[in-house]
C-alpha cells in the first residue's frame, strides 16, 4: 500500500488510532478523521515524527455535510483516498423496551448511515484509480447480539450487510469491501464496563483474554494490502474465539 492514501474515521483513539499507525507503518499516507482535533493533531505529529505523512481533518459522522466537507478538504489539500477504514462509532445503551427513539436514531446515524455516506464520498476516486479498499469495522455483537444494545447491534449487523452489497457492486472495478468484527478489545469504550461483565466476556472467549487494538489493526492492514486483492465481501473476526 506504499503511497496509497488511507482515510480512517474515529482515528483519535482506540482501534482507529491503532489502524492509522499500522497503515502508516505499511507505507500509506494517512488521513486522520474524528471530532477531537487536538488528539488528531497529536497523532499526526507522532506519525510525521517517524518520517511519514499524515493529515488531520475534523468530521462528524452524524452530519452529511461534515462528511462531504472532510473528504473534499482531504482531496484538495492531501489527495484523494483509495483506502477507507470506517471505524467511528458511538454507543447509547439501554433495554429496547425503554430505549428512546433519539438514542436509536443517533447510533444508527453515526455508525451505519455515516459509514455509508463516507463510502459514497470515497468511491469515485477509487473508481478512477480502478483500485480501492474499503474496510468496515463491525463488531462481534453484530453477529451474536447483545442485550441492552439493540441500536448498536443493529448498526454493526447493518455494516456487514452494507459490506456485502457494496462488494458486489464494486467488484468489477477492482474495489474490495470487507468487514472486521472485533470481539472484546481493550479501549476507552470497554474500560467503563463493570468488572463482572468483563470477567464474563473473557470467560466465554477461547483465548481467555481481551484483545488489543493493535490486533484489530493488523487485520485491517492485511485487508488494505495488495495481498488481500482476492478477498471481498468477507467478515474477518478478531474476537479471541468469543464467537465462532
Amino acid at each position: 500500500m506504499t503511497n496509497r492514501t488511507a482515510f480512517i474515521t474515529g482515528a483519535s483513539r482506540g482501534i482507529g488510532r491503532a489502524c492509522a499507525l499500522a497503515l502508516s507503518e505499511g507505507g500509506a499516507r494517512v488521513v486522520l478523521a474524528a471530532r477531537n482535533t487536538a488528539q488528531l493533531e497529536e497523532l499526526a505529529g507522532e506519525i510525521r515524527g517517524k518520517g511519514r505523512e499524515a493529515f488531520a481533518v475534523t468530521i462528524d459522522m452524524t452530519n452529511a455535510d461534515s462528511i462531504q466537507q472532510a473528504f473534499g478538504k482531504t482531496a484538495k489539500e492531501f489527495g484523494s483516498a483509495t483506502i477507507l477504514v470506517n471505524n467511528a462509532a458511538i454507543t447509547k445503551d439501554g433495554l429496547a423496551l425503554r430505549m428512546k427513539k433519539d438514542d436509536w436514531e443517533g447510533v444508527l446515524s453515526a455508525n451505519l448511515t455515516g459509514s455509508f455516506l463516507a463510502i459514497q464520498q470515497a468511491l469515485l476516486p477509487m473508481m478512477r484509480e480502478r483500485w480501492g479498499r474499503i474496510i468496515n469495522i463491525s463488531s462481534v455483537v453484530g453477529e451474536m447480539g447483545n442485550p441492552g444494545q439493540a441500536n448498536y447491534v443493529a448498526s454493526k449487523a447493518g455494516l456487514i450487510g452494507l459490506t456485502k452489497a457494496i462488494a458486489q457492486e464494486m467488484g468489477s472495478r477492482n474495489i474490495t469491501v470487507n468487514a472486521v468484527a472485533p470481539g472484546f478489545i481493550e479501549t476507552d469504550m470497554t474500560r467503563n464496563l463493570s468488572q463482572e461483565l468483563k470477567d464474563n466476556m473473557i470467560a466465554h472467549a477461547a483465548l481467555k483474554r481481551m484483545g488489543q487494538p493493535e490486533e484489530v489493526a493488523a487485520a485491517v492492514r492485511f485487508l488494505a494490502s495488495e495481498d488481500a486483492g482476492y478477498i471481498t465481501g468477507q467478515v474477518l473476526r478478531v474476537n479471541g474465539g468469543l464467537y465462532m
